[in-house]
């Protein structure tokens, strides 16, 4: 028996068959549309990503030669954060998905902010008030779409991330449910309760008729019959928990950084929540049996976007792969910064009005200089994580940090990022940890996988990366990047 893992992420769709160990059989992948209405607004069609997912997962089902009757089971994971609102009756969504780099209720935060309101929100829900989060987009859409207040508090209406927005879709309208992990991105559960909050509701102007049902990331989610035959939904869980859970990261003070769109960093910090000081997030990691295990998380919203920008804004290189090529000819002499704030600044600094910006720019600089740029500035922001991670909990110092995502494919981004972190860095022997993570979650429901234990020890590196760079050099390259930073934030 095989699983199939449904990998749904902010510029592409895949889908990957994987055997009972957990070997990827066969890959189909599609990119799609991002969508960009106004300056800081960034929105997907939904009937795009559900195209995607339906083509990706039977052309993969094709090329592993596979039918409905092989696969034990289903997992999905998905771009958290990420909003829809949509009928109950005809399942067309109201609106296009807000999606979760989109800042357009700012102001909204702002406004709770400047009321004091922040402390008591992060209690409960371990997040700031930031535009990053599903909370706003829904009241959003809600008051900017004609008479979808009122249909919502009548109970026609159904908010889902996008796993739920799939599930309801796959089932049919059967189930509207999301799990634990993508529940606890949302501003409105209560993240040691595992329940959604009515004052978290209130506040935000959520009736709680639109939310879904939450349940373990490894449960029944009901069957969908879409692929020739009915196949069990059995795991579920937001993209960075689910690369956490494919890196085997189960023990307190493991710790993942994954490099897609943008980078997230996360540490387990166990059973107990650890409330950041430093202006991280405290999430939950995965939630199996009803028990709940948390960790500590930093979001960059830039990371691979940035090489994007350089292919597609500035036609720099026909492709991303040719990146590590370019940034291998930047004159050394030259010290260009990139701070990618295209969509604000987030974990540790939170400036949602903050915008990109280069400095150290002379007459020599050019598209080698802006690549190196681009590669440096996934290691300048992971530290600033890390370190702040540290402070939190300092169990983690001296943890080898493993990293996936298809910017750890790049050998020049991961030596750096050894290199400014001055600790080791492991880039793991299948990449495809986040669909893994999906897979096995949906085999530890149906049977087919083992316990975390068993499935950890299985975890092997293809490639340990340790630092190289003189602490000298270190030094005037970091405190160049935080002067950088110092110069684009506009909330200090």
């Amino acid at each position: 028996m095989a699983i199939l893992a449904i990998d749904q992420g902010t510029t592409s769709t895949r889908a990957i068959v994987f055997d009972a160990a957990l070997r990827p059989l066969a890959t189909a992948q599609q990119e799609f549309r991002q969508i960009y209405p106004a300056p800081g607004q960034v929105e997907h069609d939904p009937d795009e990503i559900w195209a995607g997912v339906e083509a990706t997962a039977r052309e993969a089902l094709a090329r592993a030669g596979l039918g409905a009757a092989d696969i034990a089971a289903i997992g999905i994971t998905n771009q958290r954060e990420t909003t829809l609102v949509w009928d109950r009756v005809t399942g067309k969504p109201i609106h296009n998905a807000i999606v979760w780099q989109d800042r357009r209720t700012e102001t909204i935060c702002a406004d709770l902010r400047d009321s004091g309101l922040e402390p008591a929100v992060a209690a409960k829900t371990g997040l700031v008030l930031d535009p990053y989060f599903s909370a706003t987009k829904i009241a959003w859409l809600l008051d900017h779409v004609a008479g979808a207040r009122e249909a919502a508090e009548a109970g026609q209406l159904a908010f889902g991330t996008v796993d739920s927005y799939l599930m309801w879709r796959m089932t049919g309208g059967r189930v509207h449910a999301t799990d634990a992990t993508n529940a606890a991105r949302t501003l409105l559960l209560d993240i040691r309760t595992g329940q959604w909050d009515p004052e978290l509701a209130e506040l935000f102007r959520v009736p709680l008729a639109l939310l879904p049902d939450v349940r373990d990331c490894s449960a029944d989610y009901g069957m969908t019959a879409m692929f020739g035959g009915a196949i069990a939904i059995r795991g579920v869980a937001g993209d960075q928990q689910a690369a956490t859970v494919g890196q085997g990261c189960f023990t307190p003070g493991m710790m993942k950084s994954t490099y897609g769109t943008g980078c997230f960093a996360l540490l387990n910090t166990g059973a107990s929540p650890v409330a950041s000081r430093n202006r991280l997030l405290t999430t939950i990691a995965y939630q199996i049996g009803g028990r709940r295990s948390y960790a500590l998380e930093g979001a960059i919203f830039v990371a691979g976007a940035a090489v994007q920008w350089l292919r597609d804004g500035l036609n720099l290189m026909a492709s991303a792969s040719e990146t590590d090529a370019l940034a291998a000819r930047a004159d050394p002499a030259e010290q260009v910064y990139l701070v990618p704030a295209f969509v604000g600044l987030g974990a540790p600094y939170w400036d949602a009005q903050a915008r990109g910006a280069m400095f150290g720019l002379t007459r020599n600089s050019g598209a080698a200089e802006f690549a190196r740029a681009a590669l440096e500035a996934v290691g300048y922001q992971t530290r600033d994580l890390i370190e702040a991670m540290h402070a939190d909990w300092p169990g983690a110092a001296g943890t080898v940090l493993r990293v996936d995502g298809g910017m750890a494919a790049s050998d020049m981004a991961m030596q750096f990022l050894a290199d400014i972190l001055n600790a080791p860095v492991d880039r793991p022997r299948i990449m495809e940890t986040t669909a893994m993570g999906a897979a096995y979650l949906a085999g530890l429901s149906a049977g087919l996988c083992p316990d975390f234990d068993d499935f950890a020890a299985s975890w092997r590196s293809e490639r340990r990366f340790e630092p190289r760079m003189d602490s000298a050099t270190r030094d005037r390259k970091w405190q160049g990047w935080r002067d950088a930073v110092s110069r684009t934030l506009t909330r200090r």
